[in-house]
């Protein structure tokens, strides 16, 4: 049995949950968010939990299982309190600012980095060297979060450029000179 799948979803007050079909919608204070669950997987509201079922032990249901209870589990979280992912901005002259419904980032190239807002994400500078990137949609701040990280990933001799928060980038030994 998974692990995962078989952990009942708690509905946070002020959340309304519904399914029709195979689309599961909730609403909540943030918004309102859809995910489509495989045909396969039951899904039961019930008062204040949500119960995910598979209805064989075949490979493919055990796969979907765990899936399904998680997105149905962010749905739920997101439209009642929603994502957040942080990078900072490491390195001299390295800065994050907002203009408008744009990122700019100054990261050593010769131009700055812009980069506009996607629908449903909103993007705070926090300082001018931590970026917060929130939103409703746990795949899509994800997304954005990488996507800006990848402007300039953090390189391993200097540990300049842009990373998560709480993310460690191993440092290198740079050359040594000559003896």
């Amino acid at each position: 049995m998974s692990r995962i799948g078989k952990l009942p979803v708690e509905i946070p007050s002020g959340v309304t949950c519904r399914m029709e079909g195979t689309v599961f919608t909730a609403k909540g204070p943030k918004g309102e968010l859809s995910e489509n669950i495989p045909s396969d997987i039951q899904v039961k509201i019930e008062d204040k939990t949500i119960l995910v079922t598979r209805p064989s032990e075949q490979k493919r249901h055990r796969a979907l299982h765990g899936l399904s209870r998680t997105l149905v589990a962010n749905t739920v979280h997101g439209v009642s309190e929603g994502f957040t992912k942080k990078l900072e901005v490491r390195g001299v002259g390295y800065k994050a600012e907002i203009q408008g419904k744009k990122l700019v980032l100054t990261v050593g190239y010769s131009n700055p980095v812009e980069y506009p807002f996607p629908d449903g994400i909103e993007i705070k500078a926090e300082t001018p060297t931590v970026v917060a990137v929130s939103g409703i949609n746990k795949q899509k701040v994800g997304q954005v979060a990488a996507e800006i990280r990848g402007f300039r990933k953090p390189e391993p001799y200097k540990g300049k450029g842009v990373r998560y928060i709480d993310e460690v980038v191993r440092q290198k030994a740079g050359k040594t000179a000559g003896k």
